[in-house]
């Protein structure tokens, strides 16, 4: 905050409640000759990095289209991102000189990463997280590509990393510990997984060809997309999901905390068992309050839900709104440089006839 309009961008914003969440997350050490490397609270603290993720992602798609920006709605906005931006890589020139019917596809596909496919952070099913997991990073990954934004997209990327699990960076690694061994017939359980599965992807795309009228057009060989909506009807939308997301972000929140009290009856000892329910407590508290101040910025994306919130949350998040432990997010809201990119030209005389 010290440097004010220089240093005040939403990614300073984002690095500061990531660095908040970081204390709660890593690991406590109170007790030296105990190990410390995981403990049953854990689950819980990280929890509220997948939150984030969701809230940042969410939120960017959501202002897109509430911005009302011409481009946005047009689909045409990395018709003139890859050259307006402010520090464009090499990598950018190439990316302008795609088609345009192949940058309106990219934006549609934007759309879905960064409003439909966080949905699928909360999940139950592993396979779907996974492939969140996948989809934001294939975003973040062609950003980084094509633009300069320092810290921003890496960090987004290590927040992605609160949807894998054990299991799955272990194989990374090479430790995987499971054996997948082919059952047949399948059990009742993974039969119902998999279909769950496929029919979220289908729709998905069902989702995405009625939303953005996406089309083959055999003829010129391209794909046509447009935005099938209107505005009035994308914020009745966004008036209905936004409470009931706050719903699904609970019933996850909570899953995860009775799960983590579940094992820490599990642990053996009756000293120990105590001491983990103790950190449990605590922790849980902690995680419960940033989830409930957490309320007041994310429903900024609509004022109605908003003011539906329980008084009392609007008198925490005040109380700690200066130290910006959470913070409401939009990234690229409206498309900038799309009547020319501004630059600064400086101008000097020696005659004060002849400038140069």
């Amino acid at each position: 905050q010290v440097g004010q309009i220089f240093l005040y961008f939403q990614w300073d914003s984002l690095l500061l409640e990531a660095g908040f969440l970081a204390v709660l997350v890593a690991p406590l050490h109170l007790l030296k000759w105990r190990s410390t490397a995981w403990r049953p609270h854990d689950s819980v603290t990280f929890w509220l990095v997948r939150w984030l993720l969701f809230r940042l992602m969410f939120a960017s798609g959501v202002v897109k289209l509430t911005s009302r920006c011409p481009t946005w709605w047009g689909l045409t906005a990395l018709t003139y991102h890859y050259e307006t931006q402010c520090i464009p890589t090499p990598a950018a020139w190439f990316a302008h000189q795609l088609p345009v019917w192949f940058q309106k596809f990219s934006v549609v596909a934007t759309y879905i990463i960064e409003i439909a496919i966080p949905l699928l952070f909360f999940a139950p099913i592993r396979r779907l997280r996974l492939f969140a997991f996948y989809s934001q990073v294939l975003l973040q990954v062609l950003i980084i590509l094509t633009g300069n934004y320092n810290f921003f997209n890496v960090l987004t990327i290590v927040l992605a990393f609160s949807l894998l699990d054990e299991e799955h960076v272990g194989r990374w690694l090479g430790r995987s510990k499971r054996r997948h061994a082919s059952t047949w017939p399948p059990s009742l359980r993974s039969f119902l997984s998999t279909l769950l599965e496929l029919s979220t992807y289908a729709l998905l795309l069902y989702w995405s060809v009625q939303s953005f009228g996406l089309e083959i057009n055999w003829e010129k060989r391209l794909l046509d997309s447009k935005v099938a909506f209107t505005y009035h009807e994308f914020k009745m939308w966004l008036q209905a999901v936004t409470l009931p997301l706050v719903g699904l972000g609970f019933l996850s929140l909570s899953w995860e905390i009775l799960s983590a009290l579940y094992r820490c009856a599990c642990v053996r000892g009756c000293f120990w068992k105590l001491w983990a329910t103790l950190q449990w407590a605590i922790f849980t508290t902690a995680t419960v309050g940033m989830f409930a101040i957490s309320l007041v910025p994310f429903t900024y994306i609509d004022r109605e839900s908003n003011d539906k919130l329980w008084p009392g949350i609007h008198q925490m998040f005040s109380a700690v709104e200066r130290f910006q432990v959470v913070n409401s997010y939009g990234l690229f809201r409206r498309m900038t440089g799309v009547g020319g990119r501004p630059e600064v030209v400086l101008e000097g005389s020696y005659d004060k006839q002849s400038w140069t």
